[in-house]
């Protein structure tokens, strides 16, 4: 059995150790659910971390969405290094679903761009849930919708040794069954190639390929090769491999699932003829017959998930498999910021429902595709073994499931105390925002400030621009390459103000502000309730000067609950580092340069490729293939996308050359 082996440089301080202890023990006594309550900076992760390696328990860790969810990837990845951590969301890079709009006839086909790479780790993380117990897998919530059935999954799995006699066309015949396509013109991922002796495979999994040298009917060889270089790095007795696809059918129930398909198809067309629904009747015969044809002779077919009910011999309305169904029975569950993940859990299948109800009842697609969905809360629940949420704002759902057992991580490593809040009636407001930005600019410290609406937030922008102040807008537009500059400017001074109207999202955790302005305080609503505010007092929370200013003309119910609860928890943290006799030091955060040293090298090499020998154009293409496939599998995926546009430009270069 593989163990956990947690590897930091650091111990648990502050009331880490507390929290700990208290976890651990509410797991081994099968407490059900408990809430780790830790304020911004606790180091929450780290708390995790370590119950996880106490208990040696496989882990789901959900987020709410994928970019929260690479964060705490990165981050399990560096506490295990020697584990199975892996990262699970949605693999499209552009999704629109099958839909159909009734007021004006419109049918919208099913179009998504599949992320290769988010692919092969899906796969991976499902790999290492079948192969091993110590693993972790950090998922979006993408991870209640439907996927095969782990037990079809394994069903067409072969492993394959040196010395052992098989037919190659038996072979061939198990890597279709599988998925596999193939391709003798470029293997990538979910394809084979034969040449001769010589079969090669790409897993779905995997980074490199596998080569399969025959002698006669005997497999000789079997070597991990680079796919890039070509390169032998292993030489291996035996190999399993996984199916290209979480959907599987196996081949020898494909006519009886065929046939009750063909049975719903039959009955959905009597009920629409009977209804005199002709053209619906119509339609779906169309679309099954030409689905049950590719069934039959390849297996699979677009939108062969909308079967899956029949795959798993489900019943109609019973729960889909999903990733939690590859766990085994006995396993953790984390949902991180959980007041804002289990809401998330708790809709999607309703808003999943109402596109498929259209499709089944104008005869886009049998009632089936219903069971093609995300779990309802309630089946949700009944997978959970045991939950630890983890918020520095629990909901009040966490707090009534865990009564008695909200664990509180309030005291920081740094001994960082909340920030201390002021209340400011909103008479001259901007005229005192100046005033106090003008005081943390000299200082050089960086302020946020948050407005009700996008209009304020870009007039009050202009009007600090035409004040000669440093100023960006962050609003919902900006994409996420582009918010990740505007931080990395704000944190290099380029930027000395943020203004914008949720500031609550990923990556806003900035050591140089010490200022947080909240206009309109005192309008009740999302933005600015109880845990909002809360939430939005904690981005001050990482500098040893931390102030928060309110302006509003009253103090509302939801003000007053956060004001109470960061004076309470500010209390807590200054009586434990007098106990302690500890100094609040601010958070000392490297601020990454843009241009690394190997981008430079990049640059370099594009301005004098054009002079380089035709051999060496290629080494140095190896290269940068390289470098771009250790980047996408450390989830450095800006860095990847750099790389893969650089080469891009040199394979341009070289094709130009040749004409």
């Amino acid at each position: 059995m593989n163990k956990f082996l947690l590897k930091s440089n650091y111990s648990p301080t502050g009331d880490q150790p507390q929290a700990i202890e208290k976890l651990v023990a509410n797991i081994r006594t099968d407490k059900k659910h408990q809430t780790l309550l830790g304020v911004t900076g606790s180091g929450k992760t780290f708390t995790v971390a370590n119950v996880i390696n106490q208990i040696q328990k496989p882990t789901l860790v959900i987020a709410h969405n994928k970019t929260l969810a690479a964060q705490l990837a990165d981050e399990f990845r560096e506490f295990f290094p020697k584990n199975e951590v892996h990262y699970f969301v949605s693999y499209y890079d552009y999704y629109q679903p099958e839909a159909y709009i009734p007021s004006t006839d419109t049918y919208i086909e099913k179009d998504s761009s599949i992320n290769d790479e988010i692919e092969r780790l899906r796969h991976a993380a499902t790999r290492a849930l079948l192969t091993r117990s110590d693993v972790i897998i950090v998922a979006s919530v993408s991870c209640i919708y439907g996927i095969g059935n782990p037990d079809a999954y394994m069903s067409e799995n072969f492993t394959f040794k040196v010395g052992e006699k098989i037919n190659r066309d038996t072979f061939l015949k198990h890597l279709t069954n599988q998925q596999y396509e193939r391709n003798d013109l470029e293997l990538k991922r979910g394809t084979y190639r034969l040449k001769g002796d010589v079969l090669e495979i790409f897993p779905a999994y995997a980074n490199n390929t596998i080569r399969v040298e025959f002698l006669g009917d005997e497999v000789e060889k079997i070597s991990e090769i680079d796919w890039i270089t070509g390169k032998s790095i292993d030489n291996m007795k035996e190999y399993e491999v996984f199916p290209a696809t979480h959907f599987i059918l196996p081949q020898s129930k494909v006519e009886s699932i065929l046939k009750e398909i063909e049975s719903d198809r039959d009955l959905q067309i009597k009920y629409f003829k009977e209804n005199n629904k002709l053209i619906e009747a119509q339609r779906i015969e169309e679309r099954v017959n030409h689905d049950m044809e590719m069934i039959r002779t390849t297996g699979y077919c677009k939108g062969v998930e909308n079967y899956s009910k029949y795959f798993d011999k489900r019943k109609t309305g019973t729960p889909p498999t999903t990733l939690i169904d590859y766990f085994k029975k006995d396993f953790l569950m984390v949902i991180d910021e959980s007041h804002m993940t289990v809401s998330q859990i708790g809709a999607m299948h309703a808003g999943d429902l109402s596109r498929k109800e259209k499709l089944v009842d104008f005869g886009f697609r049998l009632p089936s595709a219903k069971d093609n969905r995300p779990l309802m809360f309630s089946e949700f629940y009944k997978k959970i073994k045991q939950v630890i949420y983890t918020s520095a704002t629990p909901a009040k759902y966490e707090l009534e499931k865990s009564k008695g057992n909200v664990i509180e991580q309030l005291v920081r490593p740094t001994g960082l105390l909340d920030p201390i809040i002021e209340i400011r009636k909103t008479t001259g407001q901007i005229d005192d925002l100046i005033i106090e930005i003008e005081a943390r600019i000299s200082k050089k410290e960086r302020v946020l400030v948050t407005t009700l609406t996008k209009r304020m937030a870009e007039e009050l922008s202009d009007f600090l621009l035409d004040k000669k102040i440093k100023v960006q807008y962050l609003h919902s537009d900006i994409d996420t390459l582009e918010r990740s500059e505007i931080l990395h400017d704000l944190r290099l001074g380029k930027y000395d103000v943020l203004v914008g109207i949720n500031l609550l999202r990923e990556g806003l955790d900035l050591p140089e502000v010490s200022l947080v302005a909240i206009l309109d305080a005192d309008k009740e609503g999302f933005l600015r309730s109880g845990v909002s505010l809360t939430q939005t007092i904690g981005r001050a929370a990482r500098h040893e000067n931390g102030r928060v200013i309110m302006y509003a003309d009253r103090v509302t119910d939801s003000m007053k609950f956060a004001l109470d609860e960061t004076n309470r928890r500010r209390k807590i943290q200054d009586n434990f580092n007098k106990i302690n006799k500890i100094t609040p030091k601010g958070i000392q955060k490297d601020v990454k340069p843009k241009i690394t040293k190997e981008e430079e090298k990049l640059s370099e090499i594009e301005h004098s490729f054009t002079k380089l020998p035709k051999i060496e154009k290629i080494n140095v293409l190896k290269d940068l293939k390289e470098a771009m496939e250790e980047a996408a599998r450390k989830l450095e995926f800006e860095k990847a996308t750099e790389l893969r546009d650089e080469i891009t430009l040199l394979e341009n270069n070289i094709e130009q050359n040749r004409h």
